[in-house]
């Protein structure tokens, strides 16, 4: 069984208010001394961004943690689900994204309209397993391989005690119930993190892609909190959602390789660690290919890669202090502690740091 809501709720509170004195303290230094993640000068004014629902809880993380910094600074961020981020970033009306999926080619022409020459920069500084969640009477442990998990969510595979469920889990008593898949209804990164797993792992199985929009049937819910809610109100369903969500519902073991394994912040982190910067971006643009088709029991290749998304250049110099000061402290190492604390998330790798600090480092106003 995992832990109750009331016992996990209380453990994250205790760890993320330990994690954000720590982080205080060590931004102030920085900001004294003027290092990666600080500032040596007190800001004021406001930030606003707005995106991925996965992001929500991390980013009460680094809201708290950079106003200890900058007492003067408020940032504001609407958890509106990817798309809807990166739509409203693109016409201009935030200063930020946060996105559960990297720009489409397509975007990325939007982006230089609205950034112009300088680009636009993308900051993988959001790690997390997806948990495959479900609601099954009777049934604490289950494993699904990548092309079971397809069919249940292409719906090939409708009850279960289907036998592929049954071969994937052998000496389990597996019930007649009708499975219930409940899939993001919204736009949402998760979504397109979700079918590209499936795509990559399971390509006989899965036929539809990867795709932000769900493509096929099943019960639709908007956002993590509405996935998690529809599963948890029902019997015999399941559904995908960022790990940090799933409370008190069961969590399915995937096949990686020849084992079935868990989600966790150290595997996410792995997979990550071994996978490659997506070709052609430019040099600003840190976006990740996941290796989804790992084999190694040490990685969980169904994650999510969340990013900020913005502009190299503004043209409003307060706002690129704004933006420089905190994405420096998003992605320094008390801003990831800070969002593990809260969200349960993956610190990203200090290789990936010292990439993300030199992009950081390039955000600068129009001159």
């Amino acid at each position: 069984m995992r832990p109750s809501t009331t016992t996990r709720t209380a453990a994250v509170s205790a760890a993320l208010a330990g994690t954000l004195a720590l982080a205080a303290c060590g931004a102030t230094n920085e900001a004294r001394t003027g290092a990666a993640g600080g500032s040596s000068t007190q800001l004021s004014g406001d930030l606003t961004g707005a995106g991925s629902s996965a992001q929500q809880a991390a980013m009460s993380g680094w809201q708290a943690g950079f106003q200890a910094v900058q007492p003067a600074v408020t940032v504001d961020y609407d958890p509106v689900g990817s798309g809807g981020g990166r739509e409203q970033f693109l016409a201009g009306g935030t200063d930020f994204a946060g996105s559960d999926a990297a720009l489409t080619e397509e975007e990325l022409t939007g982006a230089a309209a609205r950034c112009g020459d300088a680009g636009v920069f993308e900051l993988p500084n959001y790690i997390s397993a997806i948990a495959v969640v479900y609601n099954l009477d009777g049934v604490q442990d289950l494993k699904l391989s990548p092309a079971t998990l397809a069919g249940i969510f292409s719906g090939a595979v409708t009850t279960w005690n289907d036998p592929a469920i049954a071969r994937n889990n052998p000496g389990t008593s597996l019930p007649d119930t009708a499975i219930t898949p409940v899939h993001r209804g919204d736009r949402s990164g998760t979504t397109k993190n979700f079918t590209d797993y499936l795509a990559e792992a399971a390509p006989q199985a899965w036929t539809a892609g990867a795709v932000e929009e769900w493509p096929t049937s099943g019960e639709a819910a908007n956002g993590t909190s509405g996935v998690i809610a529809a599963v948890s109100g029902g019997a015999g369903t399941i559904g995908y959602a960022d790990e940090s969500q799933a409370g008190d519902l069961g969590v399915a073991r995937i096949g990686v390789g020849s084992e079935y394994v868990a989600p966790s912040a150290p595997a996410a982190a792995a997979v990550v660690a071994n996978s490659e910067r997506v070709a052609g971006r430019g040099e600003h643009d840190l976006a990740v290919d996941v290796n989804r088709t790992t084999t190694s029991a040490d990685e969980y290749p169904l994650v999510l890669v969340s990013y900020h998304i913005g502009c190299v250049s503004y043209d409003d110099p307060e706002t690129a202090d704004l933006v420089r000061a905190f994405e420096g402290y998003v992605i320094s190492e008390e801003g990831q502690q800070a969002a593990a604390a809260a969200a349960g998330s993956s610190p990203i790798s200090a290789d990936l740091r010292t990439r993300a600090e030199a992009v950081v480092g390039a955000i600068t106003a129009a001159g």
